[in-house]
């Protein structure tokens, strides 16, 4: 059986058949010859996804019992592990091979007094930088910030103000070849959580940016039309931008033609979600990656959808559950 390299980050809580005990949050590495659990299915639209995931493929659950789990990112250092974000329990995870999973970093992003009221105060997308450092996109602390050592866990933060005023709660990010960092900053982090999920006090911002940090610390932003951006990648040619639209009114991933100067054109839609939702496939469209040929692996309603350069819906990787991001 070819295993499926797609590391997939599922909302498992938010599924009442997927609640598990805590005796069951071991990894299935950790299980000795006992068989990996395993969920959903593979749906194929089009013969060209063979090329991409086996017929013989299956979704492995590694770890469950988290409550919002969000920017997974593959580590190649130490033996290469796993990363990635419990929003709401304000921590970064590490999960190994053979090892299973332990938290790597706690509190992630959310530092402040007000940090408890947040309904989700901690870090989103994790990426690495040219130089393999950790960057985080912080909820709480509403900033993105590089984690300079691996040891220490001291961090340094790259951008937190456009303006003179505070971002929202920076969400998911990507970098171009060349250093710059582009990154989304919709106003999740602001919900408290005591209120409705769509109610976000404490802005300072009026719109939801999607920008670049550019690697002389210039931060710029590069639209504001969109009103929920969430994830965001780059084709392999970097002449193209996409951005996920996590609005059920609109959930649409958009392409934007990379200027020269790194800016951004008109975008146009490149696939609109719109109609799936509320039909029995539940999630937005939130984080994404591009394979080496150019094609999406887009998290949105029912899972995973995998879309061809041209905007072609070649298949999804269906979980049944709210998925937020994959690597």
């Amino acid at each position: 059986m070819k295993r499926l390299t797609i590391l997939t980050i599922l909302a498992l809580a938010c599924a009442a058949s997927w609640q598990f005990s805590l005796g069951e949050l071991r990894s299935y590495a950790e299980r000795g010859n006992e068989s990996p659990k395993t969920l959903g299915k593979i749906e194929r639209l089009d013969p060209a996804l063979d090329e991409l995931i086996g017929r013989d493929a299956k979704l492995e659950v590694l770890a469950t019992g988290h409550i919002w789990t969000e920017g997974p990112v593959w580590v190649p250092r130490d033996g290469g592990f796993l990363l990635f974000s419990d929003i709401p329990r304000n921590r970064v995870y590490k999960w190994q091979e053979g090892k299973g999973e332990s938290v790597f970093l706690e509190p992630s992003g959310g530092t402040g007094k007000d940090a408890s009221l947040l309904k989700e105060p901690g870090s989103n997308g994790l990426l690495l930088d040219l130089q393999g450092r950790l960057v985080l996109m912080e909820h709480g602390d509403r900033r993105v910030a590089r984690l300079d050592s691996w040891e220490s866990k001291q961090k340094t933060t790259l951008a937190h103000r456009y303006m003179g005023k505070r971002l929202n709660s920076p969400n998911d990010g990507v970098f171009k070849s060349n250093g710059d960092l582009y990154f989304t900053d919709p106003p999740y982090g602001r919900a408290l959580k005591e209120r409705g999920s769509e109610e976000f006090p404490d802005r300072d911002l009026d719109f939801c940016g999607v920008y670049r940090l550019s690697k002389d610390g210039k931060l710029t932003l590069l639209t504001k039309e969109m009103s929920r951006p969430n994830g965001i990648a780059f084709s392999p040619d970097e002449k193209t931008l996409y951005v996920a639209n996590s609005d059920p009114a609109k959930a649409v991933w958009m392409a934007f033609p990379v200027e020269d100067d790194g800016t951004l054109g008109e975008g146009r839609v490149f696939f609109d979600a719109t109609k799936l939702i509320g039909k029995g496939r539940p999630g937005l469209p939130d984080g994404m990656k591009v394979d080496a040929k150019g094609n999406l692996f887009a998290t949105g309603p029912g899972g995973v959808l995998v879309f061809s350069p041209q905007g072609k819906h070649l298949g999804t990787i269906f979980t049944g559950v709210p998925t937020a991001n994959c690597a």
